[in-house]
């Protein structure tokens, strides 16, 4: 009897701490934009990106954010339109790289 009841309550605590974690996480694209716009700004910080190539790179990365507000514009965004936008976050992840680390320096 005894087992049934404490069993109970851990499936309880359980449910509810679940659903209070559920509340609070943030999306995964804005971990992953904070992420992307620190690599940009610690590449102009370290002089590994030029003004011109980091401008691109905020362009860029400010043509996908548009393009995030209108995948939401009708309040949800469809699995074709989170594999385009996947598909872009990955393209910009690759260019902050490439253009970290194509031996261009800022002096």
């Amino acid at each position: 009897m005894k087992s049934k009841i404490f069993g109970g309550i851990m499936v309880m605590i359980l449910a509810v701490t679940s659903v209070a974690n559920a509340q609070y996480r943030k999306p995964s694209y804005i971990t992953r934009d904070r992420y992307d716009q620190a690599r940009i700004h610690q590449g102009v910080r370290s002089g590994e990106l030029t003004r011109r190539e980091a401008r691109n790179l905020e362009m860029r990365k400010r043509q996908l954010d548009r393009d995030r507000r209108m995948a939401m514009a009708d309040g949800r965004i469809t699995p074709g339109e989170r594999r385009y936008l996947n598909h872009k976050e990955n393209q910009l992840s690759r260019a902050i790289y490439d253009k970290k680390h194509n031996y261009r320096d800022r002096y």
